[in-house]
């Protein structure tokens, strides 16, 4: 690996961990870079799933204000994370290369229609739940379910579960999207860290990748916190439609 291709792994990785912080998507900058400078692709989606895992733990680290009392509601929905991320591994070892990539754009823009419709969607269930007094304080009971599907997706490829979390968490719990988003990187690092972890013993691992990919993550990571928090919930809900769009088309121009 060349200085000029470490340098852009490492910036990738600083994007990355930037981008995953406040909305997610990050993946589509690191896995089209590594793509271009050769790494095999299966290859490229475990490393950078390894490699991201810092990352996420670090930007979790970043929000961890907006996670005061919210222990009952991340254990619960950690429990649905952890089994579709281990899911979700098992099928990228299992299925052969590009089996699933068919419904990744269409996850994507399920993800977007969700998070621009969250508001009234929101007042649609929390009036459904009014007469038992709103919403229960961990969510409709299809949030934890549909968060074991997005440790799924993001146990296989990872792009974009973050706009699935925030869609999910922000239409069946009662919250504001900041403290949404502590949680999402609290679910989001434990996908990534269990999937990762399968990924050392059976898959191909690309260290040198690694390694970048984490160091830049874990600046990125920060420098997400410190912005995205400040967003009011309105700014937030704009950033993640512009970035899943940006995310939908890069996917497709390197499908």
């Amino acid at each position: 690996m060349s200085p000029f291709e470490a340098a852009a792994i490492l910036l990738a990785g600083v994007a990355a961990g930037a981008i995953n912080t406040v909305v997610g998507s990050g993946t589509l900058i690191t896995f089209p870079t590594l793509l271009a400078f050769g790494v095999p692709p299966v290859t490229a989606n475990v490393s950078n799933t390894i490699g991201l895992v810092p990352g996420s733990i670090s930007g979790s680290v970043g929000y961890r204000r907006e996670l005061v009392g919210q222990r009952r509601r991340v254990l619960r929905l950690a429990g649905a994370s952890l089994l579709g991320g281990l899911a979700g591994a098992v099928l990228l070892l299992g299925l052969p290369e590009g089996a699933f990539t068919a419904i990744v754009p269409v996850l994507i823009v399920l993800g977007l229609v969700l998070v621009v419709f969250g508001p009234r969607l929101s007042a649609w269930v929390a009036q459904r739940h009014e007469s038992a007094g709103g919403l229960p304080e961990n969510g409709a009971w299809w949030v934890w379910p549909l968060v074991l599907v997005a440790g799924v997706y993001g146990g296989y490829f990872g792009a974009a579960q973050g706009i699935l979390l925030m869609a999910i968490m922000g239409i069946g719990i009662d919250e504001s999207l900041q403290r949404l988003n502590a949680v999402k990187n609290v679910l989001a690092t434990i996908v990534n860290a269990v999937a990762g972890l399968l990924f050392v013993f059976l898959a191909h691992v690309d260290w040198q990748v690694v390694l970048l990919i984490a160091a830049g993550s874990i600046v990125g990571a920060q420098i997400g916190a410190r912005v995205g928090r400040r967003l009011p919930d309105a700014w937030l809900r704009g950033i993640i439609v512009v970035v899943g769009v940006v995310a939908l088309v890069a996917f497709l121009r390197s499908s």
